[in-house]
């Protein structure tokens, strides 16, 4: 059982370096924008020493030294970068001061086994450092974006009226121009119309696929998943390649010999492929729910003398709706963000959000860009968050987690 009571106090000659090597850490990001990021480097990791130095050995009093450091630092920051400078002054202020009494008073230790060894504490807390650090890298460039989307000025970079937080250095222009201008309501529309479609093909086919490969009698499973995933494993410029020779031997048919029109074949080219890019998604994710799947239902349900379609929306669908709507969240992201492939097998008529944001970077620089990636990014999160909630209740329903 973890232990709930503080152990001894930690000695200086431990705190003081810990605490140092995390000053130094943000003297890094700190001076890199400054400049000098060894510079910054120096200065974090000095001032951070004799900071926990003088908290732990001067002030004594915890609450007392660490709502000084949220001023000292707030006020610093203020100095130096103004009103978002003082916000992070005063995150690190906190943060600093936390985190010296919590290494002081041995608090990291409470919630551990007692018996660990000091390097096995060590490898439990980097292994979450490790941890936060991949995600600060993953998520930083999308903070980034965000708040540009609001920029008065029609710049890629934080104006001084942004960095100061003034008001008139924000505007909803560039959303006001994507919901407004017809080149990229038309791309969004088409995006809006092929995705769903796309969508539907791919959990059709998956699914059916899915549950043909769960059965035990199928002979070359192993091959033949193998083939039908193959698409999200083949580099993507090689399967475009690839789609572009057979799908425009596919519309040359479809129109010279049956007469289609035009851009509707190109429709139902770039729909067919971007359900192709869609499908391994559907299959893992409806596999990985059958795997829990009690099949004595659909024996008991068959005795009851239900026919196999019955059985299957009755009884099995029930079961592995999660993953089902799950692959389909996974094909429709897949095929709203794709753009390789619509490039190679689409026209300008099938042109794609994704497609006018690659056309707009290398055309024409205009900041719309990144109101239309904010808004790509709520809707991410958005399917995502809904994918984890799926999951959940895909756990509950097939018994591996409480209710």
């Amino acid at each position: 059982m973890a232990a709930l009571t503080p152990v001894e106090r930690a000695p200086l000659s431990f705190v003081v370096p810990v605490v140092a090597l995390a000053g130094a850490i943000l003297g890094l990001f700190v001076g890199t924008a400054n400049g000098s990021g060894l510079m910054g480097i120096l200065i974090g990791a000095a001032l951070l020493a004799v900071v926990s130095w003088a908290m732990i050995v001067v002030i004594k009093n915890e609450r007392v030294a660490r709502w000084g450091l949220v001023i000292a630092f707030a006020i610093l920051g203020f100095v130096l970068g103004s009103v978002p400078g003082g916000l992070i002054g005063l995150i690190s202020g906190w943060f600093f001061g936390w985190f010296t009494f919590w290494l002081f008073e041995s608090r990291y230790r409470m919630r551990l086994l007692p018996y660990l060894t000091p390097r096995q504490v060590l490898w439990h807390y980097a292994f979450r450092v490790i941890c936060g650090a991949i995600f600060v890298f993953l998520i930083t460039p999308i903070l980034v974006v965000i708040p540009l989307s609001f920029n008065a000025q029609d710049f890629f970079t934080f104006t001084p009226e942004m960095l100061r937080f003034d008001p008139e250095g924000y505007s909803l222009k560039h959303y006001e121009d994507f919901f407004t201008n017809n080149e990229w309501q038309r791309s969004f529309k088409n995006s809006l119309l092929i995705a769903p479609i796309a969508t539907i093909i791919s959990v059709t086919l998956g699914t059916l696929a899915a549950i043909g490969l769960s059965q035990a009698h199928v002979p070359g499973k192993r091959a033949i998943m193998a083939i039908l995933i193959s698409p999200m494993i083949v580099p993507l410029i090689i399967s475009a390649t690839g789609m572009f020779f057979f799908y425009s031997n596919i519309g040359n048919f479809l129109e010279g010999t049956l007469g289609m029109n035009k851009t509707f074949v190109g429709y139902v080219k770039v729909i067919l492929a971007h359900a192709v890019l869609g499908v391994p998604f559907v299959i893992i994710t409806v596999t990985a729910t059958l795997v829990g799947f009690d099949r004595s239902l659909t024996r008991a349900a068959a005795n009851m003398g239900a026919d196999p379609v019955k059985t299957f929306f009755k009884i099995q669908m029930p079961l592995i709706l999660p993953g089902v709507i799950a692959g389909g969240l996974f094909a429709f992201i897949t095929s709203f963000d794709e753009v390789v492939v619509v490039l190679f097998v689409g026209s300008a008529s099938q042109k794609t959000l994704p497609w006018q944001m690659f056309t707009g970077l290398r055309e024409q620089i205009s900041p719309t860009i990144l109101a239309v990636a904010t808004i790509l990014v709520v809707i991410s999160i958005a399917l995502l968050t809904t994918l984890e909630l799926l999951r959940r209740r895909s756990e509950r329903l097939r018994g591996m987690s409480p209710g």
